[in-house]
């Protein structure tokens, strides 16, 4: 009976009312300054893409993902560290509404990735020849690719055969790179040795039981795959790593909102905006214990609200500036 007794009167204490207030306020302003500086890091990688003038495209460009990701992660938090802030049961709507709504697209694309394996492979599949086809003309899916291949020991998306439609790679062209895979693409022998450029060569003309030992032949869309179903612990980690920061603010903004409503329910108000500001004196306001921001609360409020059949009254004090 205490225990369920203590609840109602913890949730309707100014404490509960701050935690919630300043833990939305506090996450918002971290992930604002997160998503500004991804969005830096990202005007810079594009600032230097145009330079090289790489390959245009969003899948193929990295810092254009880097811009919309960090624009969009800086703008929801600003609107949640604003809202809890400034008390304003709008922007906390939005948040929250914003917020849930990129959450539901992010568990249903998992679920269609889930679902529909095979076909998103196939789509991966196609983007990546594509990127393989402009290899030498995007430095950023360059670095990308050569990276993947060697971290998870893959050659191409789908297999090393991909390597076919590079125009220096295929088969059909001429050069030293002709009907080979880029090195980063063999079979290191030992850590640190000293790398042969040229490992690969004449590598897509033969069958994939003469090159085990030379080169990788698995592709890295099923070297990917295997090795998140293997590290299971990893994987879910990193869901929850990109999932429970969002839950937490949905959590808090919802908490908040709801208590700023029950605040609303609680007090007296009056409709300002039919009242006459025009000589209102704003310097007579006494806003001590606002804080900095403005935001923090005052039993009474700082602006006097009187009864209806005061109305009249406050509407001659306001006119004079004496309120």
């Amino acid at each position: 009976m205490g225990g369920a007794g203590a609840g109602p009167d913890w949730r309707d204490s100014l404490p509960y009312y701050y935690c919630v207030k300043f833990a939305l306020s506090a996450s918002s302003t971290l992930f604002s300054m997160i998503g500004l500086l991804i969005f830096c890091v990202g005007i810079y990688a594009e600032v230097e893409r145009q330079k090289h003038r790489t390959l245009q495209g969003l899948f193929l460009a990295p810092a254009v993902i880097l811009i919309l990701l960090g624009l969009t992660i800086f703008a929801v938090s600003f609107i949640g560290m604003v809202g809890s802030l400034r008390d304003n049961r709008m922007l906390l709507k939005t948040f929250f509404w914003v917020l849930l709504a990129i959450f539901f697209t992010e568990l249903l694309l998992l679920l269609v990735e889930i679902t529909f394996e095979k076909q998103m492979n196939a789509m991966f599949h196609s983007s990546i020849q594509d990127g393989i086809r402009h290899y030498y003309d995007d430095l950023d899916f360059k670095n990308i690719l050569d990276y993947v291949q060697q971290k998870f020991s893959c050659c191409g998306g789908d297999e090393f055969s991909d390597w076919h439609v590079n125009p220096y790679h295929s088969c059909n062209g001429s050069g030293p790179l002709a009907c080979g895979v880029p090195y980063t693409c063999c079979i290191r022998k030992a850590p640190g040795e000293v790398i042969n450029t040229l490992c690969g060569y004449r590598t897509l003309n033969q069958e994939r039981l003469e090159l085990v030992n030379t080169i990788y032949v698995r592709g890295c869309i099923h070297a990917l795959s295997f090795w998140f179903k293997d590290n299971f612990e990893a994987t879910l980690a990193i869901v929850c790593s990109l999932l429970l920061p969002q839950v937490f603010g949905l959590v808090m903004a919802w908490l908040h909102w709801q208590k700023l409503n029950e605040i609303h329910s609680q007090m007296d108000t009056v409709d300002f905006r039919q009242l006459d500001w025009s000589n209102f004196n704003f310097a007579t306001l006494d806003l001590t214990g606002a804080g900095w921001c403005w935001c923090l609360p005052r039993e009474g409020g700082y602006i006097p609200v009187c009864d209806k059949d005061d109305g009249n009254e406050v509407e001659t004090a306001i006119s004079h500036g004496q309120v």
